[in-house]
């Protein structure tokens, strides 16, 4: 025997299935493949349904002209007037303030302010 044979041995190809099989590539896709549904609705959805409530009730702000409203910030107010992008809400007697539509998070019947 040589020294190189010593120290380098020598290497057999492994018997074993053939590379790149069917059941191979759909056994190492099949955790995307199922991530993809689960993404859409755990995720996208909801958040669609949330911005779509969102817009209608934007829409409705604009029709109505004295509806109640909270603000994101948690300020109660009657809608005195409305903007392209902002209204104009009166939190109290003779006293508006001017809010972004966007930081409306709910409409409140009408009545409501009375009882707050």
């Amino acid at each position: 025997m040589q020294l190189l044979d010593l120290l380098i041995p020598t290497a057999y190809a492994q018997s074993g299935a053939a590379p790149g099989g069917t059941q191979s590539l759909i056994a190492n896709f099949l955790p995307i493949i199922i991530l993809i549904p689960l993404f859409y609705f755990m995720l996208i959805r909801p958040q669609m349904r949330r911005s779509k409530e969102s817009r209608e009730m934007l829409g409705k702000l604009a029709k109505a002209g004295s509806l109640g409203l909270v603000t994101t910030g948690g300020l109660a107010g009657r809608i005195t007037g409305i903007g392209e992008v902002y209204l104009t809400v009166e939190i109290a007697d003779k006293v508006e303030i001017k809010v972004q539509k966007s930081a409306v998070s709910s409409v409140l019947p009408k009545g409501t302010l009375k009882t707050l």
